[in-house]
């Protein structure tokens, strides 16, 4: 089955282009373009894509708050790459909080654009290393709340300890396996049982959670 993506970008040309070099890519179609937030949310509940391409800066309802629009009503099945035209990290860090699986910059080429997609659609994170390491600041300063101690209580010991590596860095089902002892397929049930149970959409979100619950998740180990 071919990624469905949809394009969502103030800027017609922009979004021509993007087409263009999608159209030519093997197993991924756009099944739609939108050039205000409020045509972005629309289009992606109408047409139901794997992925949109958000940018942030939008007439109208920007990309931020279409984003959490798109993930919350489709229940984090719709994932969206959020783009930006100079990786404003404010930018970055808000859209990530509204639940975008990562970003992409406007001056990305053919291939950057093909492995976001690619990406987004398995449910990997792609955040810079940089935007990482701000963003980890700001979550390490909130607090810890009941509500989060009782979604850790909820966690099999295989799943908190899945979480603890991908709060440390660790991305890849692959890598996770490798250290676990785990089949490939063992650990994405694993992953997709601790979003259901902490309340997540995808792999950032739940390593951003991780972070957050630190000495109190080690402790469970």
């Amino acid at each position: 089955m071919p990624i469905r993506v949809l394009i969502a970008d103030d800027n017609r040309p922009f979004r021509r282009g993007v087409r263009l070099r999608l159209q030519s890519t093997a197993h991924i179609v756009v099944v739609g373009e939108a050039g205000t937030g409020t045509d972005a949310v629309a289009a992606a509940l109408a047409e139901r894509p794997d992925v949109v391409l958000m940018d942030l800066e939008m007439p109208g309802m920007n990309g931020i708050d279409a984003t959490r629009a798109v993930v919350a009503a489709s229940e984090g099945e719709i994932r969206v790459i959020a783009v930006t035209s100079h990786g404003e990290d404010h930018l970055v860090r808000r859209a990530l909080a509204a639940g975008a699986s990562g970003y992409l910059l406007k001056t990305h080429d053919s291939a950057q654009l093909v492995e976001a997609i690619r990406a987004a659609h398995r449910g990997d994170a792609l955040v810079s290393s940089r935007v990482t390491r701000s963003l980890l600041a700001e979550v390490a300063q909130r607090r810890v709340t009941d509500d989060d101690r009782a979604r850790l209580a909820s966690l099999s010991p295989s799943e908190i300890r899945v979480v603890q590596l991908l709060s440390n860095g660790v991305t890849s089902n692959e890598q996770v396996a490798a250290e676990l002892v785990l089949s490939v397929n063992t650990v994405r049930t694993h992953i997709h049982s601790a979003f259901k149970k902490i309340g997540v959409t995808d792999r950032t979100q739940l390593a951003l959670w991780g972070v957050r619950l630190g000495v109190e998740l080690d402790s469970r180990l």
